[in-house]
């Protein structure tokens, strides 16, 4: 089993770029690492203050290929009204463990409620659609191929990457997770900075400037 202690590089990371904003990453046991990590460091790399919570007592989550994460705290401890989003990993079983969560439901419906992010890639986004967040069929998304019939009432996309439906941003996989991650800061910082982050790690976002959030 791999550890990757991410405590020491929190919102420290860069300290000319910091802002106030929280982003909630809650992670469950068998999460998809190469998800989860990229979220966590494009998040980071953009100012955000990124929380891990872990779904146990345990200080570590343990990830679906056998690299295990250090969290920053218990999902119990989170205060939520300081949250601005709330996104979610993708792996099995780490995202039926997140839909079969009450707390993680209750978190993706107290930012809903609030007009904040939600955000979920992969298998991630069967916990939007537990939640109620994908029941309107105006409201569109996608997800890893094989659970696109599990997205509620939602209008599925399959032939775009990274779907922004109102404040749910949902993606299709691994393969997306640094356009994923890259658009979540863009809509939470700026397209400006999102863009001088993508430009510094050789990538693209495959959403032009994507609305930023106000609160």
């Amino acid at each position: 089993m791999v550890g990757i202690d991410l405590l020491s590089r929190g919102p420290a990371l860069n300290p000319t770029m910091t802002n106030e904003q929280r982003v909630l990453l809650p992670l469950a046991d068998g999460f998809e690492e190469i998800e989860a990590i990229t979220i966590i460091d494009v998040l980071r790399r953009a100012g955000l203050v990124v929380v891990v919570a872990g779904l146990t007592e345990a200080t570590l989550a343990r990830g679906a290929h056998g690299i295990a994460v250090e969290v920053d705290c218990n999902l119990d401890d989170v205060d939520l009204e300081v949250i601005d989003a709330v996104v979610l990993a993708g792996g099995l079983p780490g995202a039926t463990n997140l839909r079969d969560d009450r707390r993680v439901i209750g978190a993706l419906q107290y930012m809903a409620a609030r007009g904040r992010w939600t955000a979920a890639i992969c298998a991630a986004p069967i916990a939007l659609a537990e939640a109620g967040l994908l029941s309107d069929s105006s409201v569109r998304a996608t997800s890893y191929p094989a659970f696109r019939d599990r997205l509620g009432n939602a209008e599925v996309v399959s032939d775009e990457p990274v779907v922004i439906s109102g404040r749910v941003l949902t993606s299709a996989g691994p393969g997306t997770a640094l356009d994923f991650a890259l658009t979540l800061a863009a809509v939470l910082v700026g397209p400006e900075l999102a863009s001088e982050i993508a430009v510094a790690m050789l990538a693209k976002m495959s959403l032009e400037n994507p609305a930023p959030a106000s609160r």
